[in-house]
């Protein structure tokens, strides 16, 4: 899969960042908020000290003013989270279904619509601007972050020298460091404010920091790119400013469901079994954004939901074991009105359900398997 703008191929960070800050080895700077997990915050490595005294050279040979490296890592260092987090990727292996469960969901729905609300001229103003739709930046927006509530508290500089230093993808992170500095160097923003996901993915709208640098707007006239800000014009601005530049055609639809109206195009079936969908050059175009047809649905459906429509009419099969999105959401309501807890009922089987299957086969006497199926199912009746 060729490298786009994101790291890695569904890994939405509006649905759950790993958030990290610690004290600085110096004592100087809070390397991230406090209270944060313990594993995300600075250790003493020898390694990576010597690494970055090397790398602190090379820079400096590239162009990086001293000053700016000072500030840069002044309180920075290795990050032992970071790496437990890129060693230990799994791969998404979620169904069509259940991915937009979660994308697409009622609450996100919700929260989408509020948001284009409340941002309604600053989204008309960048549509006007780029040619991109406002419910598709909305949606892209909602995706990455959740509307900002899920911007990331890891700091740059400490997760991507980390990463580079660790050398599994050391050039390339390495190459996001180097990109960080010249943020830094620009002004955009200071260090202490530069955070993101563990992996160097930044603001409201997740860019890592080579697409930063190439595609990053200043919308409100500033002189900063601020992706980072809590008003979210420079960052959704930047979205749509990525997608102009990959070849966004203004006034034409992603897409859609087959048989819902949507225009002509390439048709595909993600799921078997399940809806099928037609789709344009946008469509690929947000592929440019995260390499991921499932991403890509998510961000055109999601942006007609926030535009008034419906669900999907299509349905999607059984899962393999048996069970359609209505019989898991009945077994995760009638789990937690048991005693164990779900947390929630969204009808995507993950760890929480599997370990409220557990305790309750445990405490009926089952086998504990902690996986679900009809006859789970029939015993909670």
């Amino acid at each position: 899969m060729p490298m786009t703008r994101r790291l890695f191929g569904l890994g939405l960070m509006g649905l759950g960042v790993a958030a990290c800050g610690a004290p600085g080895r110096d004592g100087t700077r809070a390397d991230g908020p406090p209270g944060l997990p313990a594993d995300l915050r600075p250790v003493a490595n020898s390694g990576y000290d010597a690494w970055v005294a090397a790398f602190r050279d090379r820079a400096a040979a590239q162009g990086i003013p001293r000053s700016t490296l000072d500030a840069a890592f002044r309180g920075t260092g290795y990050l032992p989270g970071v790496v437990t987090r890129d060693r230990n990727q799994v791969e998404f292996s979620r169904t069509l279904e259940d991915y937009l469960s979660i994308a697409v969901s009622d609450e996100r729905v919700a929260k989408g619509r509020a948001a284009r609300a409340r941002y309604d001229d600053t989204l008309r103003a960048i549509e006007a601007r780029y040619g991109v739709d406002a419910d598709i930046v909305t949606a892209i927006w909602g995706l990455e972050s959740f509307y900002g509530e899920r911007r990331g508290d890891v700091p740059v500089i400490s997760a991507t020298s980390t990463l580079a230093y660790d050398g599994r993808r050391g050039a390339f992170f390495e190459q996001q460091l180097l990109a960080a500095l010249k943020i830094l160097q620009n002004g955009d923003i200071p260090a202490s404010r530069m955070n993101g996901s563990w992996a160097g993915a930044m603001g409201h709208t997740q860019f890592i920091p080579t697409s930063y640098l190439q595609f990053a707007v200043d919308f409100t006239g500033d002189g900063r790119r601020d992706i980072w800000s809590d008003d979210p014009s420079d960052a959704l601005a930047s979205a749509a400013a990525y997608l102009q530049r990959n070849g966004w055609t203004p006034g034409l639809s992603w897409g859609g469901e087959v048989g819902s109206g949507a225009p002509a195009g390439t048709v595909i079936q993600p799921q078997p079994g399940g809806p099928r969908f037609a789709t344009t050059s946008n469509f690929r175009v947000i592929k440019r954004y995260n390499n991921s047809d499932a991403y890509a649905i998510g961000v055109g459906h999601l942006a007609d939901r926030i535009g008034g429509a419906g669900p999907l009419r299509g349905s999607f099969p059984p899962d393999a074991n048996g069970l359609t999105k209505a019989d898991r959401i009945a077994l995760q309501e009638r789990l937690t009105a048991r005693g164990f807890d779900t947390q929630g009922a969204d009808g995507v089987i993950g760890p929480n359900t599997e370990a409220a299957i557990r305790a309750y086969q445990a405490s009926q006497g089952m086998a504990v398997t902690g996986t679900p199926s009809q006859a789970l199912l029939q015993s909670l009746r």
